[in-house]
């Protein structure tokens, strides 16, 4: 009867394991698998070391990648507009702690990823090693 109720205290933990929580689906934005390290000791990426403050890298992703210190950590998003399908105006552009869509202005917290509209910004993961960030899908 102990081995039962062992079993049955053991169980629990296996079923609560999950992943990191990201749920990236958005019909807009199509999933591209990449790997990029940031090093933040050069002087493309330097202000990255400093809270609240931004950096857009081109060419990965959708529509390249905004790469944002929270303070706590960094965050990557797709700079693909998220409620607007791929096109000429959907590229984000970074305004302070918000990125701002091109085609019809809503802005998203650099923060949280929220906006007003139905979809989040699209986020990636972010490693952090020393002064190098892996952003990746």
């Amino acid at each position: 009867m102990k081995k039962y109720a062992l079993l049955f205290l053991i169980i629990p933990f296996f079923l609560s394991c999950s992943d990191s929580g990201l749920n990236n689906s958005n019909p807009f934005i199509p999933n591209y698998t990449f790997t990029v390290d940031v090093n933040m000791n050069l002087p493309a990426y330097s202000n990255l070391k400093f809270v609240s403050n931004a950096v857009y890298i081109s060419g990965i992703g959708a529509r390249g990648v905004i790469i944002f210190n929270t303070g706590s950590g960094y965050n990557a998003f797709d700079a693909a507009c998220p409620n607007q399908t791929i096109s000429a105006c959907s590229t984000m552009t970074i305004n302070g702690i918000n990125a701002v869509c091109g085609c019809d202005n809503a802005e998203y917290s650099l923060f949280t990823g929220q906006g007003q509209l139905q979809y989040p910004l699209k986020q990636y993961r972010v490693q952090v090693n020393g002064n190098v960030l892996r952003v990746y899908n």
